[in-house]
């Protein structure tokens, strides 16, 4: 039997996507990559996805794992390749409000897990834009970031335990709920990030924490980045470590989020060069319970800094959210990030991170050198500054290729330069494998290359991913 006609009998006939069908799987976020898979298969529990990676291993067929279709560096692409979607694995399976954890399978989308610790009055702190379409597979593959990175951590960090299926279709169970076990190798973490090039991940343990009672947000606007920094650090002192984000949006993001979206009303009139989104997240209720007056003491703490803040010029102007609405449409600012940046083409998107200190550097350096590279080129940048996380991108003047090499290749001189990184919170995929080859250290390649060839002997799992060829 051919391999389509082994799935069909495998899953059955409406769960085997080929022809026109794979339509909704050809094509990524970006649209810069398209797939062309033998076929879409979509496995409804981990036996079925162990059944499939076997009968991929019988025919020599390479599998890529498909999640909710949100990624940005061509991670879920293949030509010839099995596609194993985990939309129907979308089961919460439970939630442990006094344990503080939540067992999931792979294709629960973030969302759904939000409104399901929401109804035990808890919370899943991975908060992005794509948060709506976004599977707990794809994220812990990447291990996605987003905004509340500062104070929870990344996807990494928010997890207890996974189960994997490896190449060869062995279920490998490290489902712990236990926050200390020193067994042995950590192998949890080996498969976080490894963008499907292991292993498929099926279910995951997640750590739920408590659910704030109140925020208090506000947009400000700040003298300079390194006063900004001044900003987070006496929030997070006064706060006790309570800052949920520290987004910057610069001139040139609030002037092209105008021109993008005119219907969304900017903060400052005239805009300002160094615009700041702050939220703070009250657990406790002494900070989160309104006073007689109906003022909520986190958000009376954030105007007496940022009141401070004035005072000395470090903070030049600032709104504070008074109710949801507001809230909402300051995170709305931000979340469009993604929208405006690609509306332009052509674009170069990268994802890096610097230490907090040396963003403006970085941003300063970038300034100096990018009109050498190409005079007609213009940049824009919106930055998780709580962590050191830089979107950062350039609309160059033409499409030229080697253009696009040359800028990609300044910006990883200058991180590289920094002790940064090229690859902050959006994977590597096929995009940024340049780069790994280039900027990463050789030792490591290695040891990952002994890793991979351990557990996938025969580079079946997402071949051309993260990992670059030998020279």
């Amino acid at each position: 039997m051919n391999l389509i006609a082994d799935l069909t009998e495998a899953l059955g006939a409406a769960h085997v996507l080929t022809g026109a069908d794979r339509a909704g799987h050809t094509g990524d976020w970006t649209g810069d990559y398209t797939a062309d898979p033998v076929a879409v298969v979509r496995p409804a529990n981990t036996d079925e996805v162990a059944a499939c990676l076997r009968l991929a291993a019988r025919h020599g067929v390479p599998v890529v794992p498909v999640s909710g279709r949100t990624g940005l560096v061509g991670g879920a692409m293949t030509r010839g390749g099995l596609m194993i979607s985990v939309e129907r694995m979308n089961r919460i399976r439970e939630i442990r409000p006094e344990a503080r954890i939540a067992v999931v399978e792979a294709g629960v989308i973030l969302d759904r897990l939000h409104a399901a610790a929401e109804a035990e009055g808890l919370y899943f702190p991975l908060w992005f834009g794509a948060r709506g379409s976004a599977m707990i597979g794809g994220v812990l593959s990447t291990n996605a970031g987003g905004s509340n990175v500062l104070r929870y951590g990344s996807t990494r960090a928010l997890c207890l335990g996974l189960e994997v299926v490896l190449a060869d279709g062995r279920v490998l169970n490290l489902m712990s709920e236990l926050h200390k076990d020193n067994s042995g190798y950590d192998l949890r973490n080996l498969f976080i990030g490894a963008e499907g090039t292991l292993g498929i991940i099926t279910a995951a343990v997640m750590k739920l924490v408590p659910r704030p009672k109140a925020y208090a947000t506000a947009t400000l606007a700040a003298r300079s980045l390194p006063d900004a920094l001044v900003l987070l650090n006496t929030l997070r002192e006064a706060t006790g470590g309570a800052v949920e984000a520290f987004e910057y949006m610069p001139e040139s993001y609030m002037r092209r989020l105008a021109e993008a979206r005119p219907d969304i009303r900017q903060p400052f009139a005239p805009r300002q060069a160094v615009n700041i989104l702050v939220e703070l997240g009250a657990t406790a209720p002494r900070d989160a319970t309104p006073n007689d007056a109906g003022e909520v003491p986190v958000t009376l703490l954030l105007q007496e800094v940022l009141a401070g803040m004035m005072e000395t010029g470090m903070v030049l102007d600032a709104e504070i959210a008074q109710n949801e609405a507001q809230r909402r449409a300051m995170w709305e600012r931000r979340e469009l990030a993604a929208e405006v940046t690609f509306a332009r083409k052509p674009a170069i998107d990268t994802d890096i991170a610097v230490p907090l200190d040396k963003v403006d550097v970085f941003l300063q350096r970038m300034a100096a050198r990018l009109p050498a590279l190409d005079a007609g080129a213009e940049d824009m940048c919106v930055a998780h500054l709580g962590d050191g996380n830089v979107h950062y991108s350039v609309f160059p003047s033409s499409d030229d290729p080697a253009l696009h090499d040359r800028v990609v290749e300044a910006v990883e001189d200058e991180v590289q330069a920094l002790r940064g990184s090229f690859s902050a919170e959006h994977g590597v995929g096929l995009s940024k494998r340049p780069s790994m080859a280039r900027r990463k250290d050789p030792v490591a390649l290695a040891v990952m290359r002994s890793v991979k060839a351990a557990l996938d002997p025969d580079n079946r799992m997402n071949p051309g991913k993260v990992i670059p060829d030998l020279a």
